[in-house]
Formats: structure tokens, C-alpha cells, sequence
């Protein structure tokens, strides 16, 4: 098994499963910062991981929302699992859109406790973002073993990562 496949075999482990984890998002925020200069904007959002993918339910009008439509580019951290990674965020659009059924379907169940409450449905601003990792770290016990690891081409990056 190569470094990549064993990395994702343990983020699948930590995240996956029908988990709902507790995220940091980063996006870049619409305005630049006091020295003209692009800013982050972060953030702990409920995320369900799968397939190299972490799912968000959210507002179309959010803040976030509105700086991934102007850069898709993000980062995300899962501080307890000493997880980051770069990737790629997508706006699946309305929560009862046909096409987002079956994911759907697992958010529902992974956020259960809290979905109905947190969530109009009816209103269609109430969306799903996907956060495709591109590039990313995993660190097991506290730098014991590194696994940096390239999603988009799938194969471990022998030097550097994200972290």
C-alpha cells in the first residue's frame, strides 16, 4: 500500500463513516486587508467527509458563500485529527434540487441531531458545498508520521504539503 493509499485509508478512519466533524474553513475574503492585500476569512463549520470530499450544508447568501463564488480556492483544518489541506469549493446548489438527492440523503443522517433545526429547506438559499481537497497533510502523533498527499493526482508528495 503506498503512503497516499494509507493516508486516505486513515482520513476515511477520522472523518469518515457517516461523521459529522467539526472543520475549520478558510476562504479569501472580498475585500482586501489594511495593506491592500488579499485576507482570510476562517471559520468552523459541520462537514461529512467522503471520497477525498467534504460535504457543508449552508446559505447561498452567507458570507462564505459569496467569497468561495469569487475564489473557489479554500483551505481546511480538523485541529484534533492535525489535518490540513487546500482544495477546490463548488456550490451544489439548492438542498432539494433532484441532482443533490443522494447526498442529501447522508447529510441528513450524519447531521441528524441538529439538520431540521439548523436548516429551511424550503428556502432556495439553503444549499450544499462540496470542498474538493486538491493537497493536504495528515500528521499522526504530533509529527510521528507525515502524510502528504496530492489528491488531484493521486500519489503522496514526498516533499512538503500543507501544514
Amino acid at each position: 500500500m503506498s503512503m497516499y493509499q494509507e493516508g486516505l485509508k486513515l482520513l476515511e478512519e477520522q472523518f469518515g463513516n457517516g461523521k459529522d466533524n467539526v472543520i475549520s474553513l478558510a476562504t479569501i475574503a472580498r475585500e482586501p486587508g489594511i495593506d491592500g492585500k488579499p485576507r482570510p476569512v476562517v471559520r468552523s463549520v459541520d462537514a461529512y467527509y467522503e471520497d477525498c470530499t467534504f460535504y457543508v450544508v449552508t446559505n447561498a447568501k452567507s458570507n462564505k458563500m459569496q467569497q468561495i463564488a469569487e475564489n473557489q480556492e479554500v483551505s481546511v483544518a480538523g485541529c484534533l485529527e492535525m489535518f490540513t489541506a487546500n482544495g477546490v469549493a463548488e456550490n451544489l446548489g439548492w438542498v432539494l434540487d433532484p441532482k443533490n438527492a443522494e447526498i442529501r440523503t447522508k447529510l441528513r443522517t450524519a447531521f441528524a441531531e441538529w439538520y431540521d433545526m439548523a436548516n429551511n429547506e424550503k428556502d432556495e438559499n439553503c444549499c450544499y458545498l462540496a470542498i474538493h481537497l486538491t493537497k493536504g497533510t495528515l500528521n499522526i502523533n504530533h509529527w510521528e508520521k507525515l502524510y502528504h498527499m496530492d489528491f488531484v493526482n493521486k500519489t503522496d508528495m514526498e516533499n512538503g504539503g500543507i501544514f
